[in-house]
């Protein structure tokens, strides 16, 4: 039996969860909905679902949906979801703050739901091949730059770009989060548009985290120093550079794995967890997490800290 499958907001990202779920074998989609109706029909003209202005008359057709939509409607929406008993994949961040991710957690966990949140970055296949490189991180470095695009413009930086290397930086640490420090500036919005953030761990970690949306150019890296090794990821080339001293020498290797659409393992994986009842790799507790230190910095920039 077809799993049927709905999609809630079809803007610059929901038209792909539409694409994607629209071609998954054993997958139905059954609709997409958005206040946009025009947006809406083409979504649904274009792969062969009905489309929907009101996305609580798609749920009645739905197993489970994808929430796509701005961050300040997260909330409402899923609860709306969860009361319906759907599954649901929510696009990061999970909410607009934690009181909000407290409450959907505690919903989908008491109806025994499937609660996952979209951090992209996991399904990376640099970030995959790195894993079994990685061991006791001392330093890690990030930059996630990206042009100004005039979306998400609703949301500070820190919830837009910033929390998927939060959430990296917290998978790859297993320690407690003990000080946090950051920079950061307003430009072309009300919101911040650029920021810096230092974490220190009770480890002894550290990590340097920069988040911009007013780069002349897209990049997306992270650094990652520990005592035998600098192990570099590119998520746009999906590739790991890894250096090492041998004797007197510094050498390096470049991993290059199967290149593979993040977005399409997500969601794939999200099919899976609901057809197993298996817990997301991504739950919605790891996205809380990450929301946590994103709204933490978020606060230290908004009081000048």
């Amino acid at each position: 039996m077809a799993l049927r499958v709905g999609v809630i907001g079809v803007g610059y990202l929901g038209r792909h969860h539409a694409r994607i779920f629209s071609g998954i074998e054993g997958v139905e989609l059954v609709g997409v909905s958005d206040i946009n109706e025009t947006a809406a029909g083409e979504i649904a003209q274009t792969y062969s679902c009905r489309p929907y202005t009101s996305y609580k008359e798609m749920l009645g057709q739905c197993d489970a949906v994808s929430i796509v939509t701005p961050t300040t409607t997260h909330h409402a929406i899923a609860m709306d979801c969860i009361a319906a008993g759907r599954d649901l994949l929510i696009e990061k961040p999970i909410t607009a703050d934690i009181g909000q991710a407290k409450a959907v957690v505690a919903a989908a966990a008491e109806r025994n739901l499937i609660l996952q949140v979209g951090h992209l970055e996991r399904y990376n296949p640099g970030i995959i091949a790195a894993a079994g490189m990685i061991a006791e991180p001392r330093f890690i470095e990030s930059e996630r730059l990206s042009p100004f695009m005039g979306r998400a413009d609703d949301v500070d930086v820190t919830l837009d770009l910033m929390i998927h290397d939060i959430d990296i930086v917290l998978s790859l640490v297993n320690s407690r989060l003990t000080d946090i420090r950051a920079f950061g500036k307003s430009m072309i919005t009300d919101m911040i548009d650029l920021a810096k953030a230092w974490l220190e761990f009770e480890n002894g970690t550290r990590a340097l985290i920069t988040a911009s949306r007013l780069s002349p150019e897209k990049v997306r890296t992270l650094k990652v120093f520990q005592k035998d090794a600098i192990i570099a990821i590119d998520y746009q080339k999906q590739e790991v550079s890894r250096s090492w001293r041998q004797g007197k020498e510094i050498v390096s290797e470049v991993t290059r794995p199967e290149t593979r659409e993040p977005l399409k393992e997500e969601l794939h994986d999200f099919v899976y967890c609901v057809r197993n009842r298996k817990r997301p790799g991504v739950s919605g507790i790891e996205a809380m997490n990450a929301l946590d230190v994103a709204l933490k910095i978020t606060d230290l920039l908004r009081n000048g800290q």
